[in-house]
């Protein structure tokens, strides 16, 4: 493995950390820390020695492919002029059946317009080989790699950076279209007072509880099928990191998107109903004991409650 060269500028700055905080200049030390974390590093102190490491895993050339250690190093396109209908992103990790699945129905089913976005999350061995079979034509579909499993939201991340289409659907590989789901979607969102739609919807009285909601205006659309304006994300994302579980996320970034700011209405989400999409076993979820489905769940409903605790306005009853 190449060892990794740290940049001249960050080894300075960490120097200079060092002498600060053997002077106890902490408001210097704490300065020159933020401005070695803001160029993507960590340092760690030992003694009156210091260690720097890199703060996301490094970018790795593999076989042909390049595996990203961080979103933020794929390449954009959301500065591009917008084409096509809309980009579906998958997230792939460790089923391959599903996402074979999912491919299979996608290829079926998508009108014109649509292209596909494939995240390969360091992916099991098994999705890796599939990922490197034959592809088919229509839709086209992208494949990037990362090269360390960086979580939900950074792998959203990355499938909405690769989005060329003005509307994005975020669609969990347990979903199986039977039929074309995307129009009714895109066209919920020409409605400019629609911030984003989806195929699941949830309500809250007090945003500490959710439960399920019937068709129309709803506080939250649910990850397995939710649609929004490339526009919007580049305008208020991107996703927060540390959701690196899927979990809550999908009511954090629909709040996000419905957000009108101060003094202003909120956005809706709305909920369609019958749209020709079959839930399967859903093994995110089942794959995990209760116990650390539970732990991780609730670190990112306090996320949740952090921004949004107060928030009242943003639910449809109140």
């Amino acid at each position: 493995m190449t060892r990794l060269r740290i940049p001249d500028d960050v080894l300075s700055a960490a120097h200079a950390r060092a002498t600060a905080r053997r002077e106890r200049d902490w408001a210097e030390a704490d300065r020159l820390r933020g401005e070695i974390e803001a160029a993507g590093w960590r340092i760690v102190d030992r003694g009156t020695d210091f260690a720097l490491t890199p703060a996301a895993p490094p970018d790795e050339a593999d076989g042909g492919h390049l595996r990203y250690g961080a979103s933020r190093n794929v390449p954009s396109r959301l500065d591009e002029p917008a084409t096509g209908v809309a980009t579906i992103v998958l997230i792939a990790t460790d089923w391959p059946g599903d996402l074979a699945r999912m491919l299979e129905s996608l290829r079926a089913t998508s009108p014109l317009g649509v292209t596909i976005v494939v995240v390969a999350d360091a992916p099991s061995a098994e999705q890796d080989a599939a990922l490197e079979g034959p592809g088919g034509e229509a839709p086209p579909v992208e494949t990037v790699w990362t090269s360390a499993r960086l979580g939900h939201a950074a792998a959203t991340n990355i499938g909405v950076r690769r989005a060329g289409a003005p509307v994005v659907v975020l669609l969990d590989t347990s979903i199986e279209p039977t039929g074309d789901f995307v129009t009714p979607l895109v066209r919920a969102l020409d409605d400019p007072t629609v911030a984003v739609s989806g195929g699941w919807g949830i309500v809250s009285k007090d945003l500490r509880h959710f439960e399920d909601a019937p068709a129309g205006d709803v506080d939250a659309i649910e990850g397995y099928c939710l649609a929004f304006r490339r526009a919007d994300f580049a305008e208020r994302g991107p996703l927060d990191e540390r959701f690196t579980f899927y979990r809550n996320l999908d009511i954090w970034w629909s709040l996000v998107l419905r957000d009108g700011g101060e003094g202003e209405p909120p956005r809706r989400a709305v909920r369609l109903d019958g749209l020709p999409l079959v839930r399967h076993e859903h093994r995110g979820y089942t794959s995990l004991p209760e116990g650390e489905r539970d732990r991780l769940s609730k670190r990112n409903f306090y996320r949740i409650i952090d921004r949004f605790g107060s928030r009242r306005d943003l639910l449809v009853g109140g």
